[in-house]
């Protein structure tokens, strides 16, 4: 479904990525691990053409998509819900997830789209017309989630979805995120939590300085040496 090949992206001189290349299978949660500054973000910016790349090819769907302008590659069925949920405080909960279907006109499918997004966080159903600005910072995860699934995405990337999240809404949220995947969304996953991470993704891969070092099935990357000790903080013989 995305094909990545030797991409290079930095900010002036500075190089932030350097040769990167991986694939995200249709039907499947893909998840690159990495510590901080390792180019994750600045990746998924690349990806959706909201940093220039310096080099490499990117494959959506069978058409290449580097250089071409954002709203396009959304067109296309690429939806990103970005680091720090990036909401609008004083709309409402419902107002939140209707900006997600900007582009639909159809009030059918919108009003079947919020259906799905409440019956994916029945908390949120409670809180349609509380202002987003108010909620706990899991509550307003959910309202990014959804609102990025109101697109009805064909790929679906996430930036951290994870990140200032105590651990109980942590696992309601990749819960979500599993169900997402099984009603036939792609998702690919940046995220530090390496543990829930490699339990829910299909295939992963690490990205340290800039460049993917380690890859394969979650499973087995569980077990991986590096990985243990680097990222899970388990000696290499646990």
């Amino acid at each position: 479904m995305l094909k990545v090949e030797n991409l290079s992206a930095g900010y002036g001189d500075a190089q932030v990525l350097e040769g990167v290349s991986f694939e995200v299978r249709p039907g499947q949660m893909t998840c690159i691990l990495g510590p901080n500054g390792a180019g994750k973000t600045t990746l998924l910016r690349a990806i959706t053409g909201l940093h220039p790349l310096k080099a490499g090819r990117i494959r959506f769907l069978g058409q290449e998509i580097q250089g071409q302008e954002t709203h396009r590659i959304v067109e296309l069925g690429m939806t990103m819900i970005p680091e720090g949920r990036r909401l609008w405080p004083p709309l409402s909960v419902q107002e939140n997830l209707e900006l997600g279907a900007y582009r639909v006109s159809d009030p059918a499918a919108v009003a079947e789209r919020l259906a799905w997004v409440y019956s994916l966080f029945p908390h949120l159903a409670t809180r349609k017309p509380q202002r987003c600005g108010t909620l706990s910072g899991g509550e307003q995860q959910m309202v990014a989630l959804g609102r990025g699934l109101m697109a009805a995405p064909k790929l679906l990337l996430m930036d951290e979805p994870s990140l200032g999240l105590a651990p109980l809404i942590v696992r309601e949220m990749f819960e979500a995120i599993k169900k997402i995947v099984a009603s036939g969304t792609t998702v690919l996953l940046i995220e530090q939590n390496t543990q829930v991470a490699l339990s829910a993704a299909h295939y992963a891969y690490v990205l340290e300085r800039g460049a993917m070092v380690i890859e394969g099935e979650a499973f087995s990357l569980r077990e991986n040496a590096h990985i243990k000790e680097a990222y899970l903080g388990l000696s290499k013989n646990s």
